[in-house]
């Protein structure tokens, strides 16, 4: 059996909360996820760390707790099959923040455009090095981004985007991941807008520890709802 995260996650309930659909960014297509439950309080596409994709156990556990909150998901390939091909042997393409952050705002323009989701408010959930490509998009869409937050993220990586992100933004930091601790309460001082860094006890980089992972969701969750609705950010026509 393959290894889950702590709880385990069904791979069927998975293919039942979820379609299969094609997200176009820029030049090319990626492959995604979209979940949407009824009576959604907005959508979070999830931007996934180096060497990563949508299958990600740990963002697919997130995914379903938040849809649970009536929040819908995105979960997409960053690169496309072929770019994948070639970054196993380089590994360049996947710490490009550069083309990753163009990846996330083709994401987040088709989902403007797309029937199921042009309605609803976005968010963005980063982890890794996507962390910093969904802070970029974030400060190349401040109109449309409601709220961020990262899970053992590198937004140290944005750089001078980080001044620009108008998005309330949660960082959550595992209490033992000590050098991205510091990286975070770096990044935490750059932005300028409403910000919060919450660092859970015990908790080592991927959040494998007992009940981590749940506490990651459970404040996931809170700071979508929470600024979705203050946004006015449920959209949806009646």
């Amino acid at each position: 059996m393959k290894s889950r995260p702590n709880p385990p996650n069904s791979p069927k309930k998975q293919q039942e909360a979820t379609e299969e659909v094609k997200v176009s960014a820029g030049p090319v297509t990626l492959d995604g996820m979209l979940g949407i439950p009824g009576d959604a309080k907005g959508i979070v596409v999830f931007a996934h760390g180096s060497g990563s994709s949508r299958f990600s156990p740990r963002n697919q556990y997130v995914a379903e707790e938040l849809r649970k909150a009536k929040l819908g998901t995105l979960l997409f390939d960053l690169l496309t099959p072929e770019e994948e091909e070639v970054d196993v042997v380089t590994g360049h393409l996947r710490v490009n923040i550069s083309l990753l952050s163009e990846r996330v705002i083709g994401a987040t323009d088709w989902l403007t455009a797309y029937p199921k989701t042009k309605d609803l408010a976005i968010g963005y959930f980063g982890a890794s090095t996507g962390t910093a490509a969904a802070l970029v998009a974030a400060s190349e869409r401040p109109d449309v981004i409601a709220a961020i937050v990262s899970r053992g993220g590198r937004p140290d990586l944005a750089g001078k985007s980080l001044p620009q992100v108008k998005a309330p933004t949660l960082l959550i930091v595992g209490g033992n991941d000590f050098p991205v601790i510091d990286m975070n309460q770096d990044a935490l001082e750059e932005l300028r807008t409403e910000k919060k860094l919450v660092i859970v006890p015990g908790a080592t980089h991927l959040f494998e520890e007992p009940g981590t992972l749940e506490e990651v969701s459970r404040l996931t969750a809170e700071w979508f709802v929470r600024y979705f609705e203050k946004t006015g950010s449920n959209h949806n026509s009646s």
